[in-house]
């Protein structure tokens, strides 16, 4: 039968936006990837275009757990910001308790997913005096200055390498102490000196300060990031991740900021992911075609459905997100979860073995797709062929339950990156009094009562489970 040790995995490439190449990833150190990732900024609850690039997150984790590496992951948690301040003076309340009820909203929805959680969630407000040593330390370098308004800004113009990650050429920008930009985000047509301590205003910032060398205010936040990767990762990461979006100015300011502080590479892979569009229109409550994870639980989606949804398009394609597609990801999953509930009723006590090339082809095809700057349409297309492979010799009676355990097995490994199968056939939650008619309408077959048991199939029907019958049984399925 196929074994583990059988099935060795390319070199893995994935592509890096620094250089605009796929490159084969050469951590720092295999036992201990540190990867960090651009969490979310807790002013609302996160929508499906954010989960986008955290479903992408979590497959580039559990590919690396796949490739056998070590993984520390430290993924943000902004909760100090323009945006979350203005919406705790709008609603009169603390910034804490402003921002609570989201950052417990995005745990909740991190666990209907199936993220792996980080191993530490670092909030902003948690490191504001770490934030300040750097900010002085930059000082003391000569590459920031404090303004008249009373900021503290960053002067790209005393870092050579700036633009390296956006492909912005400094000699086409305008910079200077003139020319600065305060907001937390902007765009390309504001390339400047960006802020690292912004100076309080009591209009703009109620209660919201903290005192510091150059007076009341709080940090920016593209320093933000920079002070709790390198305090909990070190001066060097080896994969920095987050949604395209984040290219410029965040990211870039990121590799200025850390670079010209440590001396040394910020990081050495930049991975990003693709926009989510909804029917090919921009996300937008304007347009009604705004959903956050909560709204497509309440139209009687699941998150492994959502989860299948958004990691079957690969993370630099655009993904064009339909209410007719996540329907699509439903049936796509069913598939895969009655195979796996028609492989546990395998019967026969003897292996036949002729799963097991078909099962070690599916296995190397998977690592090579993943392999492939983690290609996921590929990868899910393979365990699709295996299972159409291992359905006809099913249907053959050609294998015996050894054989389908060992089906079972790959599978298993497979989830291990996918995370939305079925294994253990658990995810079914069937109501007792479903159950019950499922076991009183066998007794009316038995009984030759076919009124009786056509009668129970559509109870059965109407609460969403269709019966099939086989030779070991009848059995549930949700339709």
């Amino acid at each position: 039968m196929t074994t583990e040790v059988e099935i060795s995995t390319p070199p893995l490439r994935l592509h890096n936006t620094l250089t605009r190449a796929k490159e084969v990833f050469r951590p720092q150190d295999p036992k201990k990837v540190r990867l960090y990732t651009c969490g979310p900024t807790v002013y609302d609850f996160a929508h499906i275009g954010n989960f986008r690039t955290y479903v992408f997150e979590d497959i580039l984790r559990r590919t690396l757990g796949y490739f056998g590496y070590g993984v520390l992951h430290v993924m943000n948690i902004t909760d100090v910001d323009d945006k979350t301040i203005r919406g705790a003076i709008a609603k009169s309340v603390s910034l804490d308790d402003y921002t609570e009820p989201y950052k417990n909203a995005f745990f909740e929805d991190v666990e209907t997913l199936g993220l792996l959680p980080a191993h530490h969630y670092p909030a902003a407000t948690e490191y504001i005096s770490e934030m300040i040593e750097m900010i002085q330390t930059l000082i003391d370098k000569g590459v920031a200055y404090p303004g008249r308004d009373g900021s503290v800004y960053f002067a790209i113009s005393k870092f050579p390498n700036y633009g390296c990650l956006s492909h912005l050429k400094l000699d086409e920008l305008q910079s200077g102490a003139s020319d600065r930009v305060s907001s937390d985000e902007y765009d390309k047509d504001n390339v400047s000196d960006f802020v690292l301590w912004k100076a309080y205003d009591d209009e703009r910032d109620g209660q919201v300060f903290w005192e510091s060398p150059w007076g009341k205010g709080r940090p920016g936040w593209h320093l933000e990031c920079s002070v709790m990767a390198m305090q909990l990762l070190g001066d060097s990461l080896d994969i920095h991740c987050g949604g395209v979006d984040n290219i410029f100015p965040h990211h870039e300011n990121e590799i200025a900021q850390s670079e010209a502080c440590s001396g040394t590479k910020f990081s050495g892979l930049w991975m990003h992911s693709e926009h989510l569009v909804v029917d090919n229109k921009k996300m937008s409550k304007s347009l009604g075609n705004f959903y956050t994870l909560r709204n497509l639980l309440d139209k009687g989606f699941n998150g492994d459905q959502v989860r299948y949804l958004l990691m079957q398009t690969h993370y630099k394609t655009k993904l064009n997100f339909t209410l007719d597609g996540l329907e699509g990801a439903k049936v796509a999953l069913q598939r895969l979860n009655d195979f796996l509930a028609r492989m546990r009723g395998i019967e026969g006590d003897e292996a036949t073995g002729k799963a097991d090339q078909v099962v070690h082809a599916a296995a190397v095809d998977f690592a090579g797709a993943l392999a492939d700057d983690l290609n996921m349409s590929a990868a899910l297309a393979t365990i699709f062929d295996m299972v159409r492979e291992i359905n006809l010799l099913a249907d053959q009676k050609a294998i015996g339950k050894p054989d389908a355990q060992a089906v079972i097995e790959r599978m298993r490994r497979f989830n291990e990156v996918l995370a939305v199968l079925d294994i253990e056939g658990q995810s079914l939650d069937i109501p007792e009094d479903i159950q019950q008619a499922l076991v009183e309408r066998n007794e009316a077959r038995a009984n030759k009562n076919w009124a009786e048991a056509d009668r129970l199939r559509d109870v059965i029907a109407n609460a969403g489970f269709t019966i099939e019958d086989s030779s070991s049984g009848a059995t549930l399925k949700r339709r």
